[in-house]
């Protein structure tokens, strides 16, 4: 072999080392940045109480009213899990489990935790594994997530007896957990879902970020990425599936998200809703940006969950 093509080969194998080197190093920053638990740069943290706020006085009352605390180990693991309980002002074995999004917290559902209490349900407001209180090193956009929920209905079966009805109600990457729930085996006394901005599933929604924030395709980071997640945390991004679980729901469902949402893109609730399996409803907010259906328009929100609860719970 003469020397050019030798100096030509090692040349070649150093920048293929290099590419794979600094492919791997973006991945990585990519799982950190998408899957490591922590404070997220791109996720707004919650703003100060403000009186021109539309929910004020609904988030004030959660903010101040007494609350007890429930515990619960992450589903397959010994990570202490943590929640806020309200009982209702009148006594009741109706119970919503509510479920936040990606980055956030339990503070961050008080309009929704005073909405579901103004209309006689018991809530239960966990924070997520790996979020808030609540131990963890990953978020796995609802994969993993869906049976600590699972976990946490039981517990509210276990303490309320066989006669508790249960809806299990969340919030963008809450809703997408809220349904992948609904694709799991179900005890009875989970009686319906509502979902709020969930995206289909975690492989296309982390591809719609990685273009709509920072300009990068779809190959090969969100594919490499996928694989350290699933060396790391044990799943791949794919697995967060809510379309394939809404597919096994028979259960009723309601379906709401902002019609100017670009977050989670507003073309992701049809979807699902039209896989969906069981008795369903949808509701699109029209000018609601991502997780500010509530906040938009309260009055058609309240409405149309109020109307959704009462066929289906009793």
């Amino acid at each position: 072999m003469s020397k050019r093509k030798k100096w030509g080969l090692i040349s070649l194998g150093v920048i293929v080392v290099l590419v794979a080197g600094g492919l791997l190093g973006a991945s990585l920053y990519f799982y950190n940045m998408t899957v490591a638990s922590g404070k997220k740069s791109f996720v707004g943290t919650e703003k100060p109480l403000r009186k021109s706020d539309r929910l004020y006085a609904q988030k004030k009352w959660y903010r101040d009213v007494k609350k007890e605390r429930w515990t619960e180990n992450a589903a397959g693991t010994h990570l202490k899990q943590v929640a806020d309980y309200i009982p209702a002002a009148k006594a009741t074995k109706k119970t919503v489990v509510l479920v936040h999004g990606f980055g956030s917290n339990k503070e961050a559902m008080g309009g929704y935790v005073a909405l579901f209490h103004q209309l006689g349900y018991n809530t239960l407001i966990p924070d997520t594994r790996g979020q808030g209180e609540s131990q963890g090193k990953v978020i796995s956009y609802g994969y993993y997530e869906s049976r600590d929920y699972l976990k946490w209905v039981k517990q509210v079966i276990a303490k309320q007896g066989p006669q508790s009805q249960i809806v299990l109600f969340g919030v963008s990457m809450g809703g997408a957990t809220t349904m992948m729930t609904s694709g799991l085996k179900t005890p009875t006394q989970l009686k319906a879902y509502i979902e709020d901005c969930g995206y289909t599933d975690a492989q296309s929604e982390i591809s719609y970020q990685a273009k709509q924030m920072y300009n990068l395709p779809y190959w090969p980071l969100v594919p490499l990425t996928s694989a350290v997640a699933k060396a790391k945390a044990g799943f791949h991004f794919k697995d967060a599936n809510a379309l394939a679980a809404v597919k096994k729901n028979h259960k009723p469902m309601l379906f709401i998200h902002g019609g100017a949402d670009t977050f989670v893109p507003t073309r992701m609730v049809y979807q699902v809703y039209r896989a969906d399996a069981g008795p369903k409803e949808l509701l699109v907010v029209k000018g609601a940006k991502h997780a500010a259906a509530l906040s938009h328009n309260p009055e058609l929100y309240e409405k149309t969950v109020t109307a959704f609860l009462a066929k289906y719970m009793k």
